[in-house]
């Protein structure tokens, strides 16, 4: 990409999208904040690319790359319309859409989220599937199991409708994660290897796609979307 200051539909891309910038330069990786990061989801990133350079090293060229910080594609297709022969702008996102140039790259969980007592994805893996493996499909809980924080979308609002009443029973058991107190408690309540004891999983996106997809499929159970 030519630099962090061109502009997209009228705006600079770093006021358009609120970035950071991870650069390789000689084999050392940088980063760049244009504003304060949510959580630390810039530094977990960058350490993925500090472990692509030691998994490859000297075999990186130097290079830049503008990831977005936030939930939802930045990069609209129709905002951003580009002349015949001209590359699209390159921005690199957790999440992308058919309808924007966002350029999908792994999550930060993948390398630990420390905020909500998540591990690298390896640990994670391993430890769900240690726990999965203890309790057989056809032995477990024969409801639908989701646990998270359903105020951050109207489809997770709607999903705890389906709690169930003196009346109706949708075979949903859903809970909601109050962070504050997970941390305050030891998240002894949160561990994702801890919630593989039911047959069916539901995902449900929350402002945009969820990083909670990897750890539900690696339940072994059979995941309602």
């Amino acid at each position: 990409m030519k630099g962090h200051g061109d502009h997209q539909g009228g705006h600079r891309v770093e006021e358009v999208a609120g970035p950071f910038q991870a650069r390789h330069l000689q084999g050392k990786a940088y980063l760049e904040q244009f504003h304060r990061a949510w959580q630390t989801r810039d530094v977990f990133t960058l350490w993925g690319i500090v472990q692509l350079l030691r998994f490859y090293p000297g075999r990186l060229p130097d290079l830049e790359m503008m990831f977005c910080r936030e939930d939802l594609p930045v990069l609209p297709k129709r905002d951003n319309q580009q002349p015949e022969g001209v590359a699209p702008p390159a921005m690199f996102h957790y999440c992308g859409h058919q309808s924007a140039f966002d350029i999908p790259f792994p999550d930060w969980s993948f390398w630990g989220w420390p905020e909500v007592n998540i591990k690298p994805w390896e640990t994670s893996l391993k430890d769900i599937q240690r726990e999965a493996a203890k309790i057989m499909w056809r032995k477990r809980n024969p409801n639908a199991f989701w646990k998270g924080n359903p105020w951050v979308s109207p489809k997770r609002s709607e999903l705890m409708k389906c709690q169930p009443t003196k009346d109706m029973d949708w075979h949903a058991r859903l809970y909601t994660v109050n962070w504050d107190h997970e941390h305050s408690s030891g998240y002894k309540k949160s561990r994702l290897e801890d919630q593989c004891t039911h047959r069916y999983k539901i995902y449900v996106e929350g402002r945009a796609w969820s990083v909670s997809e990897k750890y539900i499929l690696a339940c072994d159970a059979e995941a309602k979307y």
